[in-house]
């Protein structure tokens, strides 16, 4: 299966292990819930998806890598304490908790979140000192005396032998204790995933032109080279800050994240064509409805390859400026709710304004510092929280230099509304540029193959989507309807596959 398989099926599991019947005890006792054991290649994808699987959930998340534990970090070392039997006083040995059991109920102090996910990374690599006592964590969620709270689901992960030498093939009393997903690496899986994150659309327009290079592990006479996913999402987090410095890129830069030198070569130099597409095209005439005519004449004829490069980079543009809009109208919509209950208790209470914006942004950051201790936030919803409580930090401020009265809520109320003007003067500038777009692809493709994969991209992407859903489009939804997306798409895909840069 591919990861976003994988995810899903982890994500139900993990629902049902934490079914409760009706006096509150879970449907599945805990020595029948079998931990996952994600086996797949590195860089895949594994750890990100325990991750938005906790967000998604709102369940606290511990991750550890195996590989580094010994049997006494594990399991927690030995001391002696008193007990007495039958009148007999005598020296027993026994565990301090284990470091691993230790940072779930940390998580648990430090967050307030009771039931969550642990997941144990590259758990076929253990030691041999510990693999005993690995096989009885599997089934009863016990390391040495010490046992996870209810609650708590393990997912366990790891790579195939052929990966990795530490690994230790499991053996079938092992294996039958746990629910073996085998996941393979999918490009497709991993652009809905990417376009999300906003990875670089050079890599994106790469990738679509060169699907075989998305993944590759190689054995030379030189050593191994590889090409993995984690690879392709660092290299675009530094692209974007070296295209923010004004840095140029070399191949030195791309090979010490794509390590295939071949790939790293192919990559560096679609790269450079890339950025001198952008030039050449000028891309803000293009997005302001003032597109050069020779922009219009050299798009016509240009071979496929180019084609596909230039409305990679208006749908890099566009829809990187609905993300804003989108984020921005749910910071916006999340502080309307805070500042509704605001003015009812304004207006039924003895409270200042300035108190109760306190308590309002007390109570948002320990929600947020919950959040980041169970390891439960993405960056989206991180990002949506700190703008609503700077705005009530920038409030309350205005109230305590003079305006902490009843009649104080009309300036917050009146700050509130000119930031929802500048969205929605944002908003029109954004789908003035949308609509400038659809004219250009019109007047140079028509309906081609170029308006099907703009089209589509727009319907697949969730910010664009949901920017779309919002304020409408009448070009889009006039070329949806005449656009047969899903019977032209596997055409798309062949000629795509065909091409050789």
């Amino acid at each position: 299966m591919n990861i976003k398989q994988a995810k899903d099926y982890i994500k139900d599991c993990v629902r049902m292990y934490l079914k409760k019947d009706e006096f509150g005890e879970y449907r599945i006792p805990v020595v029948r819930q079998r931990p996952v054991f994600l086996l797949g290649a590195p860089g895949i994808g594994k750890t990100a998806i325990m991750e938005q699987i906790a967000q998604e959930l709102g369940l606290a998340l511990v991750s550890y890598s195996m590989t580094h534990h010994t049997r006494q970090s594990a399991l927690g070392l030995p001391f002696i304490c008193k007990k007495e039997y039958g009148g007999v006083s005598v020296d027993v040995s026994e565990y301090t908790m284990s470091e691993i059991i230790a940072s779930v109920y940390e998580t648990m102090e430090a967050s307030g979140i009771r039931e969550g996910i642990l997941f144990l990374d590259e758990i076929n690599c253990v030691s041999e000192t510990l693999a005993p006592s690995m096989l009885q964590f599997l089934q009863y969620k016990v390391f040495g005396r010490h046992r996870i709270p209810d609650g708590w689901v393990v997912v366990t992960a790891g790579n195939p032998p052929e990966y990795n030498k530490s690994v230790r093939e499991f053996d079938v009393v092992t294996l039958d204790r746990l629910k073996v997903l085998d996941v393979e690496a999918d490009y497709r899986t991993w652009k809905e995933y990417a376009s999300e994150q906003g990875i670089h659309s050079a890599i994106l327009n790469y990738l679509e032109l060169k699907k075989e290079h998305f993944y590759r592990i190689e054995a030379t006479m030189k050593g191994k080279t590889y090409v993995t996913a984690r690879g392709w999402e660092d290299l675009s987090e530094i692209l974007h800050l070296y295209e923010e410095e004004g840095l140029q890129a070399e191949e030195e830069l791309v090979s010490q994240y794509i390590r295939n030198g071949k790939i790293a070569k192919e990559f560096t130099a679609y790269y450079e064509l890339y950025n001198k597409y952008k030039r050449d095209y000028q891309i803000y005439h293009i997005l302001s409805g003032q597109a050069p005519e020779s922009a219009k004449e050299r798009a016509r004829v240009a071979p496929f390859d180019e084609r596909l490069s230039l409305v990679g980079m208006l749908l890099d543009r566009i829809q990187s400026e609905m993300r804003e809009i989108v984020e921005t109208a749910d910071y916006l919509t999340e502080l309307t709710g805070i500042l509704k209950a605001v003015k009812v208790l304004l207006t039924g209470g003895d409270k200042t304004l300035s108190a109760l914006l306190e308590e309002q942004r007390a109570r948002l950051e320990k929600q947020l510092i919950s959040l980041q201790n169970a390891g439960a936030l993405s960056k989206t919803e991180r990002k949506k929280k700190k703008q609503v409580l700077a705005f009530l930090e920038a409030e309350k401020k205005a109230c305590l230099l003079g305006e902490d009265t009843d009649s104080g809520f009309s300036g917050t109320q009146k700050r509130f509304q000119e930031r929802v003007s500048l969205m929605k003067r944002d908003t029109e500038a954004v789908s003035g540029r949308l609509h400038a777009l659809f004219v250009f692809l019109e007047e140079v493709f028509s309906d081609g193959n170029e308006m099907l994969i703009f089209v589509t991209e727009l319907t697949v992407n969730d910010y664009s989507a949901r920017f779309i859903g919002m304020f409408g489009s009448e070009d889009y939804k006039r070329h949806n309807d005449a656009l047969l997306i899903t019977e032209r798409r596997n055409e798309l895909q062949e000629e795509i596959a065909a091409l050789e840069l």
